[in-house]
């Protein structure tokens, strides 16, 4: 008899721990290898995707992942550089990183730069990883409307269902860049001397150079500064990167000699052109607080900037410090983000708990689900449309 229900103990506990096993695989099935229900759809009818462009130097990788899920979407389309002087480790460990989200294993629409570039912020090497990316992001995908540039040092101030939502009403051929054709004391600063950027003939790391001389401001074309920080559209990049006009070509030439290109090459080239040039939203959508007169880079945002923030209507901000508090604020108060996991969006279907993301389960990607963020950033695409509209804004 003690033998007896010691086989019946043994078999009980086999087939217990067998169902314990299969409960766990059709989970993890569920949660994790599910093939997603709905198809990413593109086109005039639904709403705009977006191509970002985010980038850093050593020691950003958790910088950039940590944005990357801010900002993450199905929908979109992402390009994430690590300059060549940032280790091959720290380069696989944020493929890694990107690989263990599940949602990103699924759409595959993720990509880490495998061939990096040498940049000097000072130099043309800027622009021309900029444009490099462009050219990427346009072959890897046809489905993106806007392009948009950002750093290890930004961080979005609403949800990708907010951007995307407000961005349904607008124009798709509109580009958001910051421009102005009164030069003022950059034009003897910036355009006048001549500047050679070594990182685009020499391997190790090297600062740019000045000429002795200086050139004329150009005449042959009107020349225009602004932000650095730019959404632009995707018919506006296929003219500089595929179309056959010369003039993206001459002004590439012009600007790889000219101090922080970053700040003229593409406004130039949109202004100067009669296809494009009415198309300019004068904003770089962004949130900084300069010195008078500026400096090189904004200041430093904490959490008593907080407030000022959600108000600004922006949809970025600038410059933060690595794991500031203030971005577990945006977090926590904007984005409704876990730890190591992507914002959520009316796409995630999973129930929100601490031990479950909400968005290892989706539904329909293609549908949008606005938060209160929405209705400050729509005012604020509003009143910049106004303005574009009655012409007081554009390429002067």
């Amino acid at each position: 008899m003690g033998a007896e229900r010691k086989w019946l103990l043994t078999l009980f506990s086999a087939a217990f721990l067998s169902l314990i096993i299969l409960l766990f695989s059709s989970i993890s099935a569920f949660s994790f290898s599910k093939p997603f229900p709905s198809i990413v759809q593109v086109g005039s009818h639904y709403p705009p995707a977006f191509a970002y462009y985010i980038w850093g130097g050593r020691g950003d990788c958790d910088r950039i992942f940590r944005l990357l899920l801010a900002v993450y979407h199905p929908r979109n389309r992402y390009l994430l550089h690590l300059t060549v002087e940032v280790s091959e480790e720290e380069r696989r460990r944020l493929s890694g990183l990107v690989k263990s989200v599940a949602s990103i294993r699924a759409f595959g629409n993720v990509d880490v730069l495998g061939k990096p570039d040498r940049l000097t912020y000072m130099g043309s090497t800027n622009i021309a990883t900029t444009l490099r990316a462009a050219a990427i992001l346009l072959r890897l995908d046809s489905g993106w409307n806007w392009f948009i540039t950002l750093t290890a040092m930004d961080y979005p101030l609403l949800t990708q269902d907010d951007l995307s939502h407000v961005f349904s009403s607008v124009r798709r051929d509109l580009n958001f860049i910051d421009h102005t054709s009164d030069l003022g004391w950059k034009e003897l600063q910036r355009f006048q001397p001549i500047v050679v950027d070594p990182a685009i003939y020499l391997a190790r790391r090297s600062q740019i150079f000045h000429a002795t001389e200086k050139r004329k401001t150009p005449d042959a074309f009107k020349a225009f500064t602004g932000s650095p920080w730019v959404t632009l559209s995707r018919s506006f990049l296929e003219f500089c990167i595929l179309g056959w006009d010369n003039l993206p070509r001459t002004m590439l030439m012009y600007f790889t000699n000219v101090i922080l290109s970053q700040e003229g090459y593409f406004h130039s080239v949109i202004c100067n052109s009669p296809e494009f040039k009415n198309t300019t939203v004068n904003n770089d959508l962004r949130y900084m607080i300069w010195d008078s007169p500026p400096r090189m880079e904004p200041h430093f945002l904490n959490v008593s900037d907080f407030d000022q923030m959600v108000q600004s209507g922006a949809a970025f901000a600038r410059q933060f410090a690595k794991d500031d508090p203030v971005l577990n604020l945006i977090d926590e108060k904007i984005l409704k983000r876990g730890l190591n996991r992507p914002s959520p969006g009316a796409w995630c279907s999973g129930r929100r708990s601490w031990w479950m993301d909400p968005c290892s389960q989706w539904g329909d990607v293609n549908i949008m689900k606005p938060g209160p963020q929405a209705k400050k950033f729509e005012e604020s695409i509003t009143n910049l449309l106004d303005d574009w509209t009655s012409q007081s804004n554009q390429c002067k």
